[in-house]
């Protein structure tokens, strides 16, 4: 089973692709643990992506693709795998879909997790962190025991940055503009499922499940 979770920042989607992974005994991939991977391994494809980001440049379609098609064809692959955050863009899609063909696979589902922009701004500015242990809760959801106080560390807990109402607006803005042109295309290939991510959680996966089942 070879998935694609899709779904805007603060839609829960990473969480779904984890429990979904831990479900079906496949691996949850995400782009940033292949390349920090690479880099502490000092793997040749990890040098290459290391240079661009020290120099705070966006690492190449090309680069992320051969480093995302190395780690699938790794034997933990063999049942298959879920793709958290790759692709994000067309030219993205259409590589990793050449890559697969020349090795005789496919994708075989797109999963979208779909949340109003507004309600993710609700989700997202309700988050906090602790900046000394990074500890993350939320003041509705998962709120502390002392209010701003951190559980595990006693230390202040704060909105990040990340997380205030501005901020997540502009990357809402970059995610459709990005991630629209994904939706369609893996509409048309019939393989798009899209599910009410504004459900609890366990409703959500249940739902996914039923889609993969």
């Amino acid at each position: 089973m070879k998935i694609i979770m899709l779904g805007a920042p603060g839609a829960g989607k990473g969480t779904q692709a984890k429990r979904i992974a831990e479900k079906f005994a496949i691996p949850h991939i995400s782009t940033g643990d292949i390349f920090r991977a690479n880099i502490k391994n000092g793997t040749e494809l990890g040098k290459k992506a290391k240079g661009y980001m020290d120099q705070g440049l966006l690492v190449p379609d090309e680069l992320v693709v051969d480093l995302v098609v190395d780690r699938i064809k790794q034997d933990d692959c063999e049942k298959g795998y879920i793709l958290d955050g790759f692709p994000r863009t067309i030219p993205q899609a259409e590589a990793l879909d050449a890559a697969l063909s020349a090795i005789s696979e496919k994708v075989d589902y797109a999963v979208n997790v779909e949340v109003p922009d507004s309600d993710i701004v609700d989700r997202m500015s309700g988050r906090r962190a602790c900046l000394n242990c990074g500890a993350t809760y939320h003041i509705v959801n998962i709120p502390t025991k002392v209010e701003g106080i951190c559980d595990v560390c006693g230390s202040e807990i704060v909105l990040r940055e990340d997380d205030k109402p501005e901020t997540v607006l502009k990357r809402l803005e970059v995610y459709h503009n990005q991630t629209q042109p994904l939706i369609d295309y893996y509409s048309k290939q019939g393989i798009l499922k899209e599910v009410d991510g504004r459900k609890t959680m366990s409703d959500t996966f249940e739902d996914i499940l039923k889609i993969l089942n």
